[in-house]
């Protein structure tokens, strides 16, 4: 098969690279591959290897935490030892934390929903009353962000990102609109592009000076302590630069433990201005006594502190570079002189994020499921799941064995040259 760039290819020669790449990728089917790659799961190794978390707490004496029995009612923001593990964490205050479940998704999903049930801290009227509520979308994103608000109804307001985070220049001309109530970041490792926000990306995020004054800038750090190449990168902490600009109650950071210890079994964090915490926990304590306070200690006692928590990052990241080196080495191999196709190389997080040609990503997945691999749907990295130029492609590469994922990476490329085959012969 070719490795030269495919636009430099006589008629002839797309011809019969066609008839070579049809030939293995019918190979390539008969294989009947299962392999799922659509969510970024951590690994059966990775779950084991935190599995001796479920020991930490044997006896009722440990169920004491700062004189509190945990196995009790109370302490609707959580522990204190929890909050201050997730305040060393993030860099924040343990009194600006709000400690919940499993879910990092379920507190972004509850904020949003009491934003339009109730309104938040400084809203004038509950956002169901308004006529018209938009959000801000930076894309490629997380698709389960998007949904979020456009459940609620919101339009959503796509934002293109550049190397350095969201465009913010076009940011800052979208807020002056008082109909725009807030924007979804992943600001460190995004998903599924893998940027690392600029120090002065961060810096006019903090500076925003929205129409809306319940703006919510809705900052979920989940890849914070998550680098699988190299040493931890300190982050900035959004809600002292927020406090120091003077917009202390527009951000609401939020984390948890999904990729540090179990998805299913985790627990969570909001942080945000101490006012904001006072008022959401008025109406969060309508609708429950606490989270699960024993999981809480149950972490507290196992990670200790940011130390042991970057400790066992490093075992996550022996495990995981392996994975996001295959993936990069079989793009760099198989796609990058055919120059179908660009990507990031993130050092960092759960995704590879592929660009391939304009209107190849629908077709590369469609072929890729006919051939057994399933990989999250085209579109769903922007708004509404529609790509507009159907190109970008979110690999995740964590759940499979290297072995798996060689195989299915195989698929990929074998998949994506099809497509880009395929357009060029229809042309």
């Amino acid at each position: 098969m070719s490795k030269i760039a495919y636009a430099a290819l006589s008629a002839a020669d797309v011809n019969r690279e066609f008839d070579a790449v049809s030939k293995l990728y019918e190979g390539l089917k008969a294989k009947n591959l299962k392999l799922d790659m659509s969510r970024g799961k951590p690994s059966k190794a990775q779950l084991d290897m935190t599995s001796d978390m479920l020991t930490t707490l044997s006896d009722p004496a440990q169920c004491l935490s700062d004189g509190l029995d945990v196995r009790n009612y109370g302490e609707l923001a959580g522990i204190p030892a929890a909050k201050k593990l997730f305040a060393e964490i993030l860099g924040c205050r343990p009194e600006e934390c709000y400690v919940g479940g499993n879910a990092s998704l379920t507190l972004m999903y509850d904020l949003i929903s009491k934003a339009f049930t109730h309104g938040l801290k400084n809203s004038d009227t509950p956002w169901c009353k308004l006529d018209k509520v938009k959000f801000l979308c930076p894309a490629p994103g997380y698709d389960r962000h998007f949904r979020i608000t456009e459940s609620f109804g919101c339009e959503l307001i796509t934002v293109p990102m550049t190397a350095e985070g969201p465009d913010m220049d076009f940011v800052e001309e979208q807020v002056k609109d008082p109909a725009v109530k807030g924007i979804w970041c992943v600001p460190k490792y995004s998903n599924p592009d893998g940027i690392i926000y600029s120090a002065e990306t961060i810096r006019r995020f903090a500076e925003l000076k929205p129409a809306a004054k319940d703006f919510a800038l809705m900052w979920d750090n989940a890849y914070c302590v998550h680098e699988f190449t190299g040493d931890y990168v300190p982050f900035p902490d959004i809600i002292s630069l927020c406090r120091e600009a003077g917009n202390p109650d527009m951000v609401y950071e939020f984390a948890s433990t999904s990729k540090i210890t179990f998805p299913g079994a985790g627990i969570s964090v909001m942080a945000a201005s101490e006012e904001n915490i006072a008022y959401l926990l008025k109406l969060i304590g309508v609708q429950s006594i606490s989270c699960d306070k024993v999981n809480q200690l149950r972490h507290v006692l196992y990670l200790k502190d940011m130390e042991g928590t970057l400790a066992l990052m490093k075992k996550h990241a022996a495990i995981m570079g392996p994975k996001f080196l295959c993936v990069l080495d079989m793009l760099d191999a198989e796609i990058a002189p055919l120059g179908i196709a660009e990507w990031q190389r993130p050092t960092g997080g759960y995704f590879v994020s592929v660009n391939t040609a304009k209107g190849l990503a629908k077709r590369t997945l469609e072929l890729c499921r006919e051939a057994g691999v399933v990989m999250t749907s085209a579109g769903a990295t922007f708004p509404y799941g529609v790509d507009p130029e159907d190109r970008n492609i979110r690999i995740a590469p964590s759940l499979p064995p290297v072995e798996e994922l060689k195989a299915a990476m195989e698929v990929f490329c074998v998949s994506l040259r099809l497509a880009a085959l395929e357009q060029m012969l229809a042309k």
